[in-house]
């Protein structure tokens, strides 16, 4: 039961966040690694079972342990529950609303049309990386500019892993072109903003908004048509990881 298991699991399950916590100040790193090992777990949840009955009684029991610890009462010994108890105390019932938003996953239905995909991904990808920014010193003043770049950058990772969500039922329903053009487009216009009020920021925060690799080139090849999202996209290789990586380390930058 130890910071040690989250970050493993990080490591393993999702190595560029796990290589922007490195990047963050010594202190901050057991609330970023608790905090993802628990996004890891809320995410996979809904896919234990194929039964969606099944499936959402396997989210709601983090959905209660998580109400538990914000009213104060310790977790039972787990993995990542004790170890993000002691980086977040009662601060982790602040963390429902990512388990919350999970619950759609669990019927396995695809998303209309652009509009739902947006608004599933702030209440996932957005909601995450605000608590994130906010642990690491982001003002409540700035928190339209962290939107903002999670949405871009949260719209890149889904249209990313489209090829696997369509066969599972929770890609877009239809599969028309033009939807995942306009996703690519307002990723883009959203990374534009947030870049232009990059200095409402902390430098301190600058791990918990790191975009992951090729995000801007991925964006533009779909937005091109060069990149069709629904059959496949690029791979990252392990040297375009470990560059992005190094350049946020270097100058902190996380804007585009």
């Amino acid at each position: 039961m130890t910071l040690e298991a989250c970050t493993e699991a990080l490591r393993q399950q999702d190595p560029d966040r796990f290589g922007a916590v490195l990047v963050a100040d010594a202190a901050d790193r057991p609330a970023l690694v608790t905090l993802y090992a628990l996004n890891l777990e809320l995410a996979r949840a809904p896919f234990q079972s194929a039964e969606p009955m099944l499936a959402e009684m396997r989210l709601q029991w983090w959905v209660d342990r998580l109400a538990e610890m914000g009213r104060g009462k310790e977790p039972p010994l787990h993995d990542v529950l004790t170890p993000l108890w002691e980086a977040w105390g009662a601060l982790a019932g602040d963390l429902l609303p990512l388990a919350e938003a999970r619950r759609r996953d669990c019927a396995r239905e695809p998303l209309a049309g652009p509009e739902a995909v947006v608004s599933y991904v702030d209440a996932t990808a957005g909601a995450l990386m605000w608590r994130a920014a906010q642990r690491l010193g982001a003002p409540a003043s700035s928190r339209g500019v962290v939107a903002d770049h999670a949405l871009g950058t949260g719209l890149a990772a889904w249209l990313r892993a489209l090829p696997r969500l369509q066969p599972l039922g929770l890609g877009l329903a239809g599969a028309r072109a033009q939807d995942v053009l306009r996703l690519a487009e307002l990723a883009r216009e959203s990374l534009r903003r947030a870049a232009r009020a990059h200095k409402l920021l902390p430098k301190r925060a600058a791990a918990a908004l790191y975009p992951g690799p090729r995000v801007p080139r991925l964006l533009s090849e779909i937005a091109s048509g060069n990149v069709d999202p629904f059959k496949e996209t690029p791979e990252i290789t392990p040297f375009q990881r470990r560059a992005s990586l190094a350049r946020l380390a270097m100058t902190g930058r996380w804007w585009r």
